[in-house]
């Protein structure tokens, strides 16, 4: 985690406004879709982090012990799973090609643990709610030339964010990575 880098806060009326800066993603293409959704996450890193954290401290002023707990199983939850992705072969495939369904399952196995506990509510609330909201917003809002060349920095490694460790670890940066390098041998050869 050294040399990791806060990405800015982008301004409000880049981050939201404006009816033509969204748009329905094409669902018969998921590998465009997931495209938009991972260079959003990227680019906005930092505005999705400051929403989230609205919401899980509204949640947590309301009922603060199942906040903390919810949050403490989610993030053991999620470290055992990339444990688990990064020392089993068959674990390690299967995020990689099926990264929403990964987290999709990683959220269930919290929501059980927490439903054992009675923190459900919270769970939804807390920590899915957040989640569903910066999916959303990655989802529809359009990527602008200053949104990709931002992921580009991003993907070669020249700046390292702590979105970009997140999506390291549910394999979805080593494919961005790939296509740059495929972009810039086929420029070094013309």
């Amino acid at each position: 985690m050294a040399g990791m880098e806060v990405a800015p806060l982008r301004p409000w009326d880049d981050f939201y406004p404006g009816l033509d800066r969204f748009s329905k993603p094409d669902v018969k293409d998921l590998s465009k879709w997931n495209n938009r959704v991972i260079s959003n996450l990227l680019y906005f890193q930092t505005n999705y982090f400051a929403v989230a954290i609205v919401v899980m401290l509204i949640v947590g002023f309301l009922n603060p012990l199942g906040m903390f707990l919810g949050g403490a199983v989610v993030a053991l939850v999620f470290t055992g799973s990339v444990w688990a992705g990064e020392n089993k072969a068959v674990i390690k495939n299967f995020k990689k090609k099926n990264p929403t369904l990964f987290v999709v399952g990683v959220m269930g196995i919290s929501y059980f643990l927490l439903s054992l506990c009675g923190g459900v509510m919270v769970f939804l609330f807390g920590i899915t709610f957040p989640m569903l909201l910066i999916l959303i917003h990655a989802s529809l809002r359009l990527r602008s030339i200053k949104n990709k060349l931002e992921n580009k920095i991003e993907g070669v490694g020249l700046k390292k964010t702590p979105m970009g460790f997140i999506l390291d670890h549910l394999d979805q940066q080593e494919e961005k990575i790939n296509k740059i390098q495929d972009f810039l041998e086929s420029k070094l050869k013309d």
